[in-house]
């Protein structure tokens, strides 16, 4: 049987930054992914926001690793000429009963350390994007987008510059935990023992930690799937910034993002599926999407939103229940020496990959 030091999980945005965190730190790392390539699953079907850190509860690691994760990936991004853009973002009270809602935000985002927002008029807003409708709007200067393949082939290109390994249709089938360490079986019969291991599985989380023996199942949360579909804008977009309304129960609104070519798209909105695999636009939820979206762009055209693709939320939580902050579970929390549970990274976990990987690092000293 092969013994490595490391073995991590899951080759999405989030592990490849652990792997690369491990291996920068002289650890023997190896990558298993089960798909055919790198960032096949939530990596690949998300928004691809830098955000700055605004929503999320104060003291909690959304906010903590997305302020941190937010310098570390613009730095990242600069030094290794991935494409990235700080364009900054309209957050819009469309009705007078989401005004106070604007001030609440200002005040949660001040005590996660985010200290440059600006609360506009709504002919201020207009004057910076003159086909928004709005009452008011806080703009945030530091929310941007960026090259999510472009930030995982730089962050595999350092994991195998180090010396680490990204190992493609390498599904697990089974681990036993044991105080020799983690043996792994794959799908295929290939067998390792690793001294430490990180579940980054994403999605597949919290089932692949339920094919762990010696890991106490009581420690390892149900897993729900929130469906988040996107229209894409047929024709270019009057806008510079990203334009978001006020944050709703389970998700952030249908908003308006850009890729960095300067193409739009819309959403995610919030859709309970029962299965990881449910990635079929729902073509019928598009009439609710012009409504949400004519609240602050009213000059939408009919017919201009096309059907774009589908991501999946790995929810913690079931439907109607309080948001989850990210589950961050290490050998002092459920006891089995070496291993790491990453549980319920959704957004904001692409902002906050590399500083989750320096959160894991953490867990093993």
């Amino acid at each position: 049987m092969d013994q490595l030091e490391c073995v991590v999980i899951g080759a999405g945005v989030v592990g490849l930054a652990v792997a690369r965190a491990l291996a920068l730190a002289g650890q023997e790392v190896m990558v298993l992914e089960a798909a055919p390539a790198i960032g096949t699953g939530i990596s690949s079907r998300n928004s691809e926001v830098i955000h700055a850190g605004i929503y999320y509860a104060p003291g909690s690691l959304k906010a903590a690793l997305c302020v941190q994760g937010r310098g570390l990936l613009y730095d990242y991004c600069a030094a290794r000429g991935i494409g990235f853009r700080r364009c900054g973002k309209l957050l819009v009270a469309t009705h007078e009963t989401q005004l106070p809602q604007l001030q609440g935000i200002l005040a949660q985002a001040a005590r996660n350390d985010v200290d440059d927002l600006e609360l506009l008029s709504a002919a201020q807003a207009r004057a910076m994007e003159p086909h928004l409708h709005c009452l008011a709007a806080i703009h945030s200067p530091s929310t941007g987008i960026v090259d999510s393949h472009g930030l995982m082939l730089a962050l595999q290109a350092d994991i195998e510059h180090a010396g680490g390994m990204v190992v493609l249709n390498s599904a697990l089938a089974r681990a036993v935990c044991s105080d020799a360490g983690i043996d792994l079986q794959m799908v295929d019969g290939t067998e390792l023992r690793a001294k430490r291991v990180v579940n980054a599985a994403g999605l597949q989380a919290p089932g692949l930690a339920r094919r762990f023996q010696g890991l106490d199942a009581r420690w390892v949360p149900q897993a729900y799937f929130a469906k988040g579909n996107y229209f894409t804008l047929s024709g270019r977009a009057p806008f510079e910034r990203l334009i978001y309304p006020v944050p709703q129960a389970a998700g952030l609104g249908v908003h308006l993002t850009l890729d960095l070519g300067g193409q739009a798209k819309f959403g995610p909105d919030v859709q309970w599926v029962d299965s990881a695999d449910d990635l079929t636009v729902d073509v019928q939820r598009g009439d609710a999407f012009y409504a949400e979206v004519r609240k602050y762009w009213p000059a939408l055209p009919d017919g201009a939103l096309i059907p774009g693709y589908a991501g999946i939320r790995p929810k913690i939580h079931a439907p109607g229940q309080p948001a989850c902050d990210f589950l961050i579970q290490g050998p002092r929390a459920h006891g089995v020496p070496g291993l790491v549970n990453l549980f319920g990274i959704e957004s904001p976990g692409l902002t906050s990959s590399l500083a989750i990987a320096e959160h894991v690092l953490t867990l093993f000293s």
